[in-house]
């Protein structure tokens, strides 16, 4: 059983990312900057503060668009 979907998935072509919670409707609002890096063998990396999803491009957890 798997639990509820990430709130945001962005798709990204690095395996280092960063992350701070901002967005486009309130970018004042968010949490301290994080840096994480996706595995090659999973493909994604999940943010521990806001559960935002990054997914490698290509990779393992890439899904087409629909």
């Amino acid at each position: 059983m798997q639990g509820p979907p990430p709130p945001e998935t962005i798709r990204v072509a690095t395996v280092q990312v960063a992350c701070d919670g901002s967005g486009e409707v309130s970018p004042a609002l968010g949490h301290p900057r994080v840096f994480l890096r996706i595995e090659p063998d999973t493909g994604f990396v999940e943010c521990g503060y806001c559960d935002r999803r990054f997914v490698l491009e290509g990779g393992p957890a890439d899904q087409p668009r629909q």
